[in-house]
């Protein structure tokens, strides 16, 4: 595995002298997120392998390019898992892809997200050096948190080798129910019941029909569902249900309509924009079908969220940019981590904003 780092090393000296850029690239599962890739293919799938797996601390270390489906078969045999649910979006999906991407999966408004359970990450940067950040216990931070800043960093700030990750049991009891309510009534539910200690662990509203779903101990679950009521879902159909909520395998997300995410307060009402809408997270994240982007923009940042344009063609991204766009002082942040990191801006160019 020292042989491929050196590779790298070799790669990354090659690209910054002559001013050429890199596309780290693992799976290739999440290629559709974020702006189009620019410069040369470093495919580094190849280091891969769990480090190391302590299930009575745990902790799980694998390295990057080990595929997410054999982590989870690997954590599934202790009763573990990666609570945040992190989506896979394909069979070929890896560790430093869902570092990079940074997505969480339903049960993140119970949870927490996938920057939540990074605990240290081993990062080979811009100038060939290999750091580490972080560590193998929770409080191991001392100053700036580097490690969960790579969560969601789409590959800019370097090639990640390893990552640390917190892991939790696998819940006693689930059970799932289901609501015929509109829109306003679903998000008013809610928020209600997000203020009450019910094991709610996901959510999904989706024309006319509102999907909830309890986790925790079997004597908790129940009680819930009783308090609660609705239509229970038999455990295979939900199972199905939330698994392809997670991969966007429901009909909602095919299609060539551009697909926008809404980062908004759980609170926020229903938004004037056309197209169909799908709800998750209590309220806090909102799928749109469609739309005009800067009536989407207008909105979410009226409404104390942003949108982001989460699957549409490269002539889309393009016109429109991917992420909202950053206040002046936010992209200098920015600019000066891309420069700290990676000062030749070799690492996937323009992946997030244009010029870094």
């Amino acid at each position: 595995m020292e042989e491929l780092i050196d590779d790298w090393i070799g790669r990354v000296a090659d690209a910054a002298s002559s001013d050429r850029g890199l596309a780290i690239r693992g799976g290739g599962s999440k290629l559709f997120y974020g702006c189009p890739e620019q410069g040369e293919v470093l495919e580094v799938g190849g280091y891969r392998g769990i480090v190391a797996y302590e299930p009575t601390e745990l902790v799980v270390t694998a390295r990057a390019g080990t595929p997410l489906r054999e982590l989870a078969a690997a954590l599934a045999e202790k009763g573990q898992w990666l609570p945040f649910e992190p989506p896979h979006f394909g069979p070929a999906a890896t560790v430093g892809g869902m570092l990079a991407a940074g997505l969480s999966g339903p049960r993140r408004q119970a949870v927490g997200a996938l920057r939540d359970y990074v605990l240290g990450v081993k990062l080979l940067n811009g100038s060939g050096e290999v750091l580490s950040f972080g560590g193998q216990v929770m409080k191991n931070v001392a100053g700036y948190d580097v490690a969960r800043l790579l969560a969601g960093s789409l590959g800019t700030l370097g090639i990640v080798l390893e990552v640390s990750l917190k892991v939790l049991p696998l819940p006693v009891a689930e059970k799932s129910l289901r609501f015929a309510i509109d829109e306003t009534s679903a998000l008013k539910k809610l928020n209600e019941w997000g203020g009450r200690p019910l094991p709610i662990s996901a959510s999904a509203w989706h024309d006319g029909m509102l999907t909830l779903r309890l986790s925790g101990a079997a004597a908790a679950v129940a009680a819930a569902q009783r308090h609660l009521g609705g239509e229970a879902l038999a455990d295979g159909l939900a199972a199905a249900f939330w698994q392809a909520l997670r991969e966007q395998s429901f009909a909602y997300f095919t299609g060539d309509a551009p697909l926008w995410r809404l980062s908004l307060p759980s609170a926020a009402p229903p938004q004037a924009l056309p197209g169909p809408t799908l709800i998750e997270w209590g309220g806090a994240q909102r799928w749109l079908r469609e739309g005009d982007e800067r009536a989407i923009r207008v909105a979410a940042a009226k409404a104390g969220g942003h949108a982001t344009l989460f699957r549409a063609d490269d002539a889309a991204k393009a016109a429109q940019g991917v992420f909202q766009p950053l206040p002046a002082a936010l992209l200098r942040i920015h600019r000066n981590l891309k420069r700290a990191f990676d000062p030749q801006g070799v690492f996937n160019r323009g992946r997030m904003y244009p010029g870094l």
